[in-house]
């Protein structure tokens, strides 16, 4: 991706979050100086990765397989931060822009519909050896409450509504077309990003960056090369 789509991105998220009247901690507003002069005060955020994180999932295309999310809280095996995790997730949905169909080894989730749009998520059952399986029923909760739906269904999530997501669950999300930019919420276990999504097709959990322009957001991925390599 290059720098200047990882910029706009983050803008216009920081953009919808105003019109959904939801806030960020002070640190989802710092530029890259503002970051240079707390970097002495950072160590649970650098540990557990709290912050920006922008991915097109090594796609080339991040319009329609990518993503805006930001980690407000988050822990670590080792204690660090807090046993729980907590992200905001950004889809566009002109072109329904969608996380792509991946499942977790050790972490259930809540996804929520926070603001803007509605969303979507098409889900199945993974087999023994990590595929997905086309026939076998799934079972999930929706704010409690238990479906057995077949395998494939697409499920809507309308604002204020949530979905559970276990271990083994194979999902890909999106915002529904035509209903605007959606704002999900994610509520965890402790979240790895580096070593706990079992993508269907390989895919790059982080971006590589084309740097076409000045950083003005970090990634939760690059604190150390651009504020602890100096």
């Amino acid at each position: 991706m290059k720098r200047s789509e990882i910029n706009r991105a983050v803008q216009r998220a920081v953009e919808l979050l105003g019109q959904e009247g939801i806030g960020l901690p002070a640190f989802g507003y710092w530029k890259l100086e503002d970051w240079k002069q707390n970097r002495d005060r950072l160590e649970i955020i650098r540990q557990t990765m709290l912050g920006w994180d922008v991915t097109d999932f090594s796609s080339g295309d991040f319009l329609h397989t990518g993503s805006v999310l930001f980690t407000i809280r988050n822990g670590s095996p080792s204690g660090t931060g807090t046993p729980y995790a907590e992200k905001l997730i950004f889809q566009r949905h002109e072109t329904e822009q969608e996380i792509p169909f991946h499942f977790h080894r050790i972490k259930t989730e809540d996804i929520i519909n926070r603001g803007g749009g509605i969303l979507q998520l098409q889900l199945y059952c993974s087999g023994p050896d990590g595929t997905l399986d086309r026939e076998r029923e799934v079972e999930v909760f929706c704010d409690g409450i238990r479906h057995r739906i077949p395998a494939g269904t697409v499920v809507e999530v309308q604002k204020g509504c949530s979905i559970t997501l276990v271990p083994g669950l194979y999902h890909r999300f999106w915002a529904k077309k035509g209903a605007g930019d959606l704002i999900a919420g994610e509520v965890s276990s402790v979240n790895d990003d580096r070593t706990d999504n079992c993508f269907l097709q390989q895919r790059d959990r982080f971006s590589v960056i084309e740097e076409d322009e000045e950083v003005l957001f970090p990634l939760c991925n690059e604190y150390g090369k651009l504020l602890f390599s100096e």
